[in-house]
């Protein structure tokens, strides 16, 4: 069996190596960049299974870092680790492309825990966007390769990788109730009440980006979850 390749971006030069040495001791592979800018060389160098990142950093901080990954198109799932608590810290990190947040201090076994149910969860898929799809939401169109949401009368709005993600599904599944706590263990990996807070600030954003067209709408389901009326 393969080993899971995990880049490791952090500044903290002891924190750095009890992580590394701690993975390595549980099996997986595991490389060391000291800030964002040597992150963003080592993805290319190394293609991890998934990129564990703080974010306070010098020179570039995680989430600059984890933005310019994206923007190459690199799906390599991100977990940030964080001394933030905020839900708009959160929220921001899971916009810019962040796939989970563990906040300081942490416990190594939670660490492990949720590094494996990145890869397992991520594992099936190509770590490059290859996917042209369109996909009619009323009168909008979302493009998933460029995650920009085009309405009819010619104007386009770039989204956030996580806005993208959840637009997608919701529209997938147009007409239907989507359960909250099947949303939340696929993008956010865990249905917390934190997460759920999380949820619905992108609930309100992706409502506020579609308001143009009345005939397309997000429903809360109490207790159930959100359905998408195009």
């Amino acid at each position: 069996m393969n080993k899971i390749k995990v880049l490791l971006v952090e500044d903290e030069e002891t924190l750095a190596m009890i992580i590394q040495d701690t993975l390595s001791q549980e099996g997986f592979e595991v490389f060391v960049a000291n800030d964002g800018l040597m992150g963003i060389s080592m993805v290319t160098q190394i293609a991890p299974d998934v990129i564990v990142a703080d974010i306070m950093m010098p020179k570039m901080d995680g989430f600059e870092m984890v933005r310019r990954i994206r923007r190459s198109n690199i799906k390599t799932p991100v977990l940030f680790l964080t001394a933030r608590s905020t839900v708009s810290d959160v929220v921001e990190g899971f916009e810019i492309g962040g796939d989970d947040y563990l906040r300081k201090p942490f416990s190594m076994l939670e660490l492990i825990v949720r590094i494996r149910s990145l890869a397992q969860r991520f594992g099936n898929t190509d770590k490059t966007i290859s996917d042209s799809s369109q996909i009619e939401i009323g009168l909008y169109t979302l493009n998933t390769v460029s995650q920009v949401l085009s309405y009819c009368d010619g104007e386009d709005e770039e989204l956030s990788h996580r806005e993208s993600e959840l637009l997608k599904y919701l529209a997938e599944h147009s007409n239907k109730v989507v359960n909250t706590t099947d949303i939340l263990i696929k993008y956010w990996g865990n249905d917390s009440p934190y997460n759920a807070r999380s949820l619905q600030v992108f609930i309100t954003k992706l409502r506020h980006k579609l308001s143009k067209d009345e005939g397309v709408r997000i429903l809360n389901v109490r207790g159930i979850g959100y359905k998408l009326i195009k």
